[in-house]
């Protein structure tokens, strides 16, 4: 069902694009033929239209992402830094400048008048209050408005739809080797109508100090670990991670306690907490090894009774149908490991890791081809009376979810991403369950597989969707959301190769002392790997008048753009003439810190615990044998061409299914 003739014809000379499918693959990075699956009815598909790459493996080079007429602001982690990208021509994406500050860049937003602001790290220390920096986003060169400070580890910034606020995710992580633990909290930073930076006396601080010692509901998890701050265990063990506006009011994931913090923005109080509950494995099932057996690892999706799947989403987002607000969570999972405290352990290493053995009813589990290879939490699921795990909880969903505002589970996709790979690994050449840096099958298994990092929704067509990525395996896939009870899978892509295992390719270049040039060219050969952030852009706001989803890829340091083939066009959006802006002094010495008292108690106390429960599962990477995976995430980048060429040569691998 391809379109593309007809989106290039709708919208005219604005696409420019006159490649032949020849010239289409030369410009394609390492001659990638996406792997492509959507229902026979799908509204539209998703096509690659650019991509601007970096060559820079594993360093976060491309992360988090936003449009804003037609440019890209990416997040280069390895540069400390946004790299501003001129996409006006989706197959020829360039680098204009960079915007950078005293710091370390982790996300940035942008208001529609292009009042741009990022979320900035401490560089020297972690653990110290950050800043956010405000920039002019359609200035033809940095122009760098002013600064004010927020809390520990601004990881995420976002404005509301009004414009009216910046409101980041303080993150507050201990530093690594736990010698210290700031308090997590959400920065709301009033800002000025006019094109220019708050002062500090605009920041407020909302914490979590009133919610020390309130009994919260069962599947939020309380304050775990090494506790350095016994008055306040809650407010410097809970980190908020991402961060979605609604109205007045604010919701941050807090991703280890499996939690939600609701906040009022006119106040900058912390209103309630909820849990996100948990997945029932022994209804929805999932495939927990890679050892199945060893060697030949088989693709095993099975219910387990006694394993329950912690969401802990990160990226979260929010829209509205007949007036109502729902939550989106894209269900990762996450554990705490600082200094010498590790809290996952594998399940057949429980006695030896853990408090204690298994209880006899879990005789078996411990089997590599059962759970024994499955990372757990070794803080949840023991019984004290009886001195075994009478139950485990694992990390992550494998799924997304729908909630509403006030925590009650409304739809989860259960195993559909895992049943999708696997359908997916039997008739293309994806490999299921690999990580973002091999291509080893079922890598992934025995940690929290394919990964679903973030999403974005968009409206197409009065329809309302969902744009999930997926970090270890790659790929986004798309659901139609327009009834939040009753989701439906539409399509996905996935524009990596699964014959290239690039952590020890490069490696071995290194080691043969390759130059940076030749790194780089086997970093962009392979495609995206490790999609962190997504953007939804409208067609109304495209520059070819073609609705796209931009995705920055950490592990390859790739940003690219996504054309939705077949759905409504608009004008193409003029390029803006960029106007002279005065450059005011910039306020980089805030003169106060940031408030930090509630301005109000809560709303009496938090939430009933959502009355139904998600759908979740496991966790990190394959670090050989038994060594528990990594729980992070990797990067890198470059330039493409657009997707129309790729149909028309034949080139798109897609499958089609009622």
């Amino acid at each position: 069902m391809s379109r593309l003739p007809r989106l290039l014809l709708a919208a005219g000379a604005a696409c420019a694009l006159t490649l032949s499918p020849a010239a289409a693959l030369a410009a394609q990075p390492g001659d990638i033929t996406p792997i492509y699956d959507a229902t026979d009815d799908a509204p539209f598909d998703l096509t690659v239209a650019g991509t601007f790459e970096t060559g820079v493996y594993d360093e976060g080079a491309s992360e988090i992402v936003q449009a804003h007429g037609d440019r890209l602001f990416s997040v280069n982690a390895a540069a400390g830094s946004v790299s501003v990208i001129d996409m006006s021509d989706p197959a020829a994406m360039t680098e204009l400048f960079r915007i950078a500050g005293d710091g370390v860049a982790n996300s940035v937003a942008i208001r529609d008048d292009g009042l741009g602001v990022v979320a900035l790290e401490n560089a020297e220390d972690k653990t110290a209050p950050g800043s956010l920096l405000f920039f002019d986003a359609d200035a033809d060169e940095p122009v760098l408005l002013g600064e004010v400070k927020v809390g520990s580890l601004p990881d995420m910034v976002t404005v509301s739809p009004d414009g009216a606020y910046a409101v980041v995710a303080n993150e507050g992580e201990p530093a690594d080797d736990f010698s210290s633990d700031p308090e997590g909290s959400i920065g709301v930073v009033s800002l000025p109508e006019s094109l220019a930076a708050p002062t500090q006396d605009d920041v407020r601080i909302a914490d979590f100090h009133a919610f020390e010692g309130v009994e919260l509901d069962d599947s939020v998890r309380d304050a775990f670990g090494p506790i350095l701050n016994d008055e306040l265990p809650r407010s410097t063990n809970w980190e908020p991670e991402y961060v979605t506006v609604s109205g007045g009011t604010a919701y941050a994931a807090l991703q280890e306690a499996n939690a939600m913090a609701v906040i009022d923005l006119a106040s900058a109080t912390v209103t309630d907490v909820w849990g996100l509950g948990f997945v029932d494995r022994g209804e929805v099932p999932l495939d927990p090894s890679d050892r199945d057996p060893e060697d030949a690892p088989t693709i095993n999706i099975d219910t387990y009774e006694g394993l329950y799947g912690m969401p802990m989403p990160d990226g979260i987002s929010s829209y509205e149908v007949g007036g109502e607000t729902y939550l989106v969570t894209a269900n990762e999972g996450d554990a705490r490991e600082f200094g010498d405290y590790v809290e996952p352990a594998r399940v057949k290493s429980l006695s030896e890791d853990g408090a204690g053995p298994l209880c006899d009813e879990f005789a078996g589990y411990d089997d590599d081809a059962a759970l024994g290879r499955l990372e757990v939490s070794t803080e949840m699921g023991f019984d004290d009376e009886r001195g075994c795990y009478s139950e485990l909880y694992a990390y992550g969903a494998r799924s997304f979810s729908i909630y509403t505002t006030s925590g009650e589970l409304v739809f989860d996709s259960g195993s559909e991403f895992e049943d999708l790979t696997a359908r997916l690994s039997e008739t293309t050449d994806l490999v299921f369950n690999s990580g973002h840096d091999n291509n080893e099958a079922e890598n992934r298994s025995d940690a929290k597989g394919v990964e679903p990092e973030n999403l974005t929704i968009g409206e197409v067509d009065g329809r309302a969707y969902a744009f999930i990525g997926f970090e270890r395996l790659s790929g986004v896939v798309v659901y139609d959301i327009t009834e939040p009870a009753a989701p439906a899978y539409v399509e996905y892509i996935n524009n990596r190769e699964f014959e290239t295992n690039l952590g020890d390719e490069y490696e071995e270049l290194e080691e043969a002392g390759a130059s940076a040039e030749e790194l780089a060219a086997l970093v962009n050969s392979v495609g995206d790997l490790g999609p962190e952030g997504l953007d939804f852009i409208a067609a109304d706001a495209s520059p070819t008048g073609v609705p796209m989803v931009v995705v920055g890829n950490e592990v390859t340091g790739s940003t690219t753009l996504y054309a939705l083939d077949g759905a409504p066009v608009a004008a193409p959006q003029p390029t803006p003439t960029p106007t002279p802006t005065a450059t005011p002094e910039p306020t980089t010495e805030p003169t106060t810190d940031p408030t930090t008292d509630p301005t109000e108690t809560p709303t009496e106390r938090p939430s009933e615990a959502p009355s139904a429960s998600p759908e979740p599962a496991p966790a990190p990477d394959d670090a050989g044998d038994d060594e528990l995976a990594a729980t992070g995430g990797e990067v890198t980048w470059g330039i493409a061409l657009f997707g129309a060429a790729l149909i028309a040569a034949g080139l798109l691998a897609r499958s089609r299914r009622a």
